[in-house]
């Protein structure tokens, strides 16, 4: 996916006029407001991957219904026909014709010629009705799809349109100045385990530009870099701040290690703890991954990579 980014050189300079308060609030606020809409498309995007998965179940559920309906399709017409072309055999016909066997071996023989019938009359309508309720089923699933991809196309639009404000926004405040902090040149703290990995990856993508929906290599929003950055060390994580939120342990802050997650927002931002009070995330639209400290919004609760 394309990240939308403001190309700015770190080391820039602009005589610019200090942005009012005001100004800054409104870049907040839509900095903000732009997280939620990418977190709640990220987590779209995560309901049509199940529904897809539950699609292609649903389908292959129907090949073998398919060959028991005609199976049984195929019984039930050969006893349609043999009934017509015998006609309706009365229970006393059948007992006295002949002269063989016991009169309870022909009772028994007819009651299991009626059974047999029957079974198969039971199997085509069971599973007659077990066809129609898979395939309504998978319609309703296939509608659902449906509607999940065009609302995904309705929220792709809606954030391209918010992030060009932004950049508006951020223009007349900064000119061509930056915050960005450009790659990381400091050490890399030494961590160990899978949590190392996590936490070097991350170090990594420092300087990397915003891209909603991204989950790198070049790009990242909040919950892809947290993902990526696990990824790397041979862990899942969904694609979605709330979701890592659920997927991972509960810790306190004074339990803090490096490679746990930091949830802001009411789980509407994520980052990655890497030690020493900092954390490393993708901000917004229009900034670069940064290494900052944790309380640079209030945390609403912290995780650990199960």
């Amino acid at each position: 996916m394309t990240a939308f980014a403001i190309a700015l050189s770190s080391g820039a300079t602009a005589a610019h006029a200090a942005p009012s308060a005001e100004l800054k609030k409104k870049i907040k606020t839509a900095e903000e407001k732009l997280e939620d809409v990418t977190e709640s498309y990220n987590k779209m995007r995560l309901d049509l991957k199940e529904t897809k998965a539950e699609t292609k179940q649903l389908e292959s559920s129907l090949k073998p219904t398919e060959i028991a309906l005609a199976a049984a399709t195929a019984k039930v017409k050969t006893i349609a026909t043999t009934t017509y072309m015998q006609g309706r055999v009365g229970g006393m016909t059948a007992l006295v014709s002949g002269d063989q066997g016991s009169l309870m071996e022909r009772l028994t023989f007819l009651e299991q010629i009626a059974q047999e019938n029957q079974n198969d009359i039971d199997t085509y309508t069971e599973t007659t009705q077990t066809y129609a309720e898979r395939k309504a089923a998978l319609k309703v699933t296939q509608e659902k799809q449906t509607a999940q991809v065009k609302e995904l196309s309705d929220r792709k639009k809606k954030i391209e349109k918010d992030l060009d404000k932004l950049y508006d926004m951020r223009e007349a405040a900064y000119g061509s100045a930056t915050e960005d902090t450009g790659s990381y040149t400091g050490k890399i703290p030494t961590v160990a385990g899978s949590a190392g990995k996590a936490v070097t990856f991350a170090f990594n993508q420092i300087g990397k530009p915003y891209g909603y929906g991204d989950d790198g290599p070049n790009s990242y929003d909040c919950s892809g870099l947290t993902a990526a950055a696990w990824r790397a060390a041979g862990k899942s994580l969904p694609h979605n701040a709330a979701a890592q939120y659920s997927a991972t342990a509960r810790i306190s802050k004074s339990d803090l290690q490096p490679g746990d997650l930091v949830f802001y927002r009411s789980n509407g931002h994520v980052a990655l703890y890497v030690g020493d009070g900092k954390i490393i995330d993708a901000p917004s639209a229009g900034r670069d991954v940064l290494h900052r400290g944790i309380g640079i919004m209030t945390p609403n609760g912290y995780g650990r990579v199960k």
